[in-house]
């Protein structure tokens, strides 16, 4: 039989001014975070009206089977699984060949690290309006692709290059985020193991593959998991590019902004739009923990 645990008054004390203490903070996350997932958990089983007398009624599951019926909602999660399994790995590779390449100990190294990272500092909107100038049929990248001999494209008005032209604007913003996270953890890569290395005969390509990249391997982890959460839940750009609709022919439509579209422009449908978002949230979630699980394989390996 179990001793019945107890508390001494000053264990008693400590906890409750650590709760005192903390109770702003869980306050914030309770009103701000876990209550509202909750209630999208609540929306998502009711079929929702809030215009008039706002009603409430149970629908179970109706609202989770009717997303495989949908053909804007299948599309929507064609597009961003597209746009996930391209993304993530380039945007990973290309910070980290851009961190190698500042860590290298070029000269003006400073200057690049600066310029490279000029694109994170650029606000989202910002940054999408200057790439439609850049993408107009007139445009710059236009002109450059026909200067020299290259086809040009109507990036804006083709749906079969409307996501790509977002792939690469997304690329181009969020590697230079990632090549920091990469390059503080160079620094932390022993000198040593790259003279050993050498006095074995390796060049530089093979220290690249057998010493920078293992050692890199958990901030790898942690920057695929960011960038796996920061496409899946791709919004601003697409809704600014497509002017809200997902367009051309829906080729721009994400899982987000589609959200957006049924909660706050269909009547009726934002228990629906809970819904998508419920299941995006799951998506989001199982592919996070398998990432982790692969990584800690390959680090046992």
């Amino acid at each position: 039989m179990k001793k019945k645990r107890t508390y001494s008054k000053r264990t008693i004390r400590e906890a409750t001014q650590g709760y005192t203490f903390m109770a702003p903070a869980i306050f914030v996350l309770a009103l701000f975070i876990i209550g509202p997932i909750l209630y999208a958990f609540f929306l998502s089983f009711h079929k929702v009206q809030l215009l008039g007398n706002a009603t409430f009624d149970f629908v179970k599951f109706a609202n989770f089977t009717n997303i495989a019926d949908d053909q804007r909602a299948l599309r929507a999660l064609w597009n961003t699984f597209k746009y996930v399994i391209i993304v993530v790995p380039i945007q990973t590779l290309l910070a980290l060949i851009l961190a190698a390449t500042l860590n290298a100990g070029l000269k003006g190294q400073s200057f690049f690290r600066i310029v490279y990272f000029l694109p994170t500092l650029t606000s989202s909107a910002v940054l999408t309006l200057i790439f439609m100038w850049m993408y107009n049929q007139n445009g710059l990248i236009n002109k450059i692709l026909s200067f020299i001999g290259l086809p040009t494209y109507n990036w804006m008005g083709d749906p079969s290059v409307a996501l790509i032209a977002i792939m690469i604007m997304n690329i181009w913003a969020t590697a230079p985020f990632f090549m920091v996270i990469y390059l503080a953890a160079l620094q932390d890569i022993p000198e040593s193991l790259y003279e050993a290395a050498e006095l074995d005969g390796a060049n530089a390509f093979k220290k690249f593959l057998y010493i920078t990249v293992p050692n890199l391997r958990p901030v790898t982890s942690f920057v695929v998991i960011m960038g796996l959460i920061g496409t899946f839940q791709l919004f601003d750009q697409s809704f600014i590019f497509s002017g809200g609709s997902g367009g051309p022919d829906n080729s721009t439509l994400t899982v987000v902004l589609l959200i957006y579209q049924y909660a706050f422009k269909s009547l009726g449908t934002m228990g629906y739009a809970a819904a998508i978002a419920v299941m995006l949230s799951l998506v989001i979630l199982i592919a996070t923990l398998l990432q982790r699980k692969f990584s800690k394989e390959e680090s046992l390996y």
